[in-house]
C-alpha cells in the first residue's frame, strides 16, 4: 500500500526552517535572500542544539526554543559581529517565527520581546568602502568577459539597480547607428535607455514573467555616454540569441544558455570579480563588501560630487520626487544629458 502524503503539518515540524525557505520560494525571494536567511536560521539551529552553549544545557529545536534561548543567541553574536549584522540577524529569526505563527506551525514568537529591548539597530545608511574612480577603472580593466563587462559598465555609468538591468529588453535601449525598434517614449533620444516602472517580480511584461521587480514609481530616461555605448555595442554583437520574444538585453552565456540573466547572476558576476579584488568577502557587511548596490552607491556619491546637481542625480537613481522628476522630463535633451556627459566619469 502507497503510503499517504505528508501533511503541511509535518513538514513543518519535522523542519521548520526548510518550510520556512520553501514558502519563501513561492513567495518569489530570490535565491540570495533565501540564502542568507538559511545561514542565519541554522547557526540558531545549531547553537540550540550545543547544550554547552544554550541557557537550559539540553538540546532542543527551533520549535522548542523559548524568549531565553533567543536573547542567550542574541548575546553570543555581540563582540563577534558588527552591531548592524546582530540586529540583521535578529530580524531574520523574528520574521522566522513571526511567520511560522502566522501560518499555525509555531504557537508564539519567542522574538517579540527580544526585538523589541534590544538596542542594536540595523544601520539602513552604512559608511561604505571608499574607492576612487581611478581604483574603479583599474578594476574595470580586469573584467574581461563580454557579459560581465557590460554588466558591470552598465551598472556602474547608470546607477540603476540590479533587477532594472535585469528587465531591460532590448527595445528599452536607444543606440546610434542600430536598426532595432525601441519604445515611443526614446522617440528623438538616441544613446539612451529607458527604465520601466512596470515590472513586477513573477508577472508579466512584454510577454515574459519577471525574475525581479522595478522599484521606480516614475519612468526615466538615462543618457549612454560614448564609452558605454562601446560597450553595450560590443555586447550584443556577441549575445546569445534569447530565448524570449520580449529581447532581453543581458542574457546568459554559461547555464541556461540564452535565457535573461537573473538578480542572482548579477550578484554573482559582481562579487567574483570584488572577490578577485579583495573587496567583497562571504560574511562581509555593507561597509566592506562590494555589491551591484554599491555600485549604484559610486554613482550617486561621484556624480553628484562632479555635477553638485542632487536633482539631476535623483532624477537619474528615479528617486520618486514629483517635481524633480517633472522638471527634467519635460527638459531632459538640453538639461540631464548635457550636465551627464559633461560630468560622468570614465571607466575604460
Amino acid at each position: 500500500m502507497a503510503t499517504e502524503q505528508q501533511s503541511d503539518g509535518d513538514e513543518g515540524a519535522n523542519d521548520p526552517i526548510a518550510y520556512f525557505l520553501q514558502d519563501m520560494t513561492y513567495h518569489g525571494k530570490t535565491e540570495r535572500t533565501r540564502d542568507a536567511y538559511e545561514r542565519v536560521l541554522r547557526e540558531f539551529e545549531a547553537f540550540l542544539g550545543t547544550p554547552d552553549r544554550n541557557p537550559m544545557g539540553t538540546a532542543k529545536t527551533p520549535s522548542a526554543a523559548t524568549r531565553r534561548d533567543c536573547m542567550a543567541w542574541i548575546h553570543e553574536l555581540r563582540g563577534n559581529v558588527a552591531e548592524s549584522t546582530v540586529a540583521t540577524y535578529a530580524s531574520y529569526l523574528h520574521r522566522f517565527y513571526a511567520y511560522m505563527n502566522q501560518v499555525g506551525e509555531f504557537d508564539s514568537n519567542p522574538m517579540t520581546l527580544v526585538v523589541e529591548e534590544m538596542d542594536e539597530r540595523i544601520d539602513t545608511n552604512p559608511t561604505r568602502r571608499d574607492i576612487s574612480v581611478d581604483a574603479m577603472v583599474s578594476f574595470v580593466a580586469d573584467v574581461t568577459h563580454p557579459l560581465d563587462r557590460a554588466v558591470v559598465v552598465t551598472l556602474l555609468k547608470t546607477g540603476m539597480r540590479a533587477g532594472e538591468l535585469c528587465n531591460l529588453d532590448l527595445r528599452d535601449v536607444s543606440l546610434a547607428d542600430t536598426d532595432h525598434q525601441t519604445r515611443p517614449q526614446l522617440d528623438g533620444k538616441a544613446d539612451s535607455i529607458y527604465v520601466s516602472p512596470e515590472p513586477t517580480v513573477g508577472e508579466e511584461c512584454n510577454g515574459e514573467r519577471r525574475p525581479a521587480s522595478n522599484k521606480r514609481k516614475r519612468e526615466t530616461v538615462i543618457p549612454v555616454d560614448d564609452e558605454l555605448k562601446r560597450v553595450l555595442k560590443q555586447w550584443l554583437a556577441v549575445r546569445p540569441d534569447p530565448i524570449s520574444s520580449a529581447n532581453p538585453v543581458f542574457t546568459t552565456t554559461r547555464e541556461n544558455w540564452g535565457q535573461r540573466v537573473t538578480p542572482d547572476i548579477v550578484h554573482h558576476i559582481v562579487t567574483k570579480h570584488a572577490g578577485e579584488r579583495g573587496w567583497h568577502r562571504r560574511g562581509g557587511d555593507a561597509a566592506e563588501n562590494v555589491t551591484p548596490h554599491y555600485f549604484r552607491h559610486f554613482f550617486t556619491t561621484h556624480l553628484r560630487d562632479r555635477t553638485g546637481d542632487r536633482g539631476i542625480v535623483k532624477y537619474l537613481r528615479g528617486d520618486v520626487a514629483e517635481d524633480i522628476i517633472d522638471t527634467y522630463t519635460h527638459n531632459w535633451g538640453d538639461r540631464v544629458r548635457e550636465v551627464y556627459e559633461a560630468n560622468v566619469y570614465s571607466l575604460c
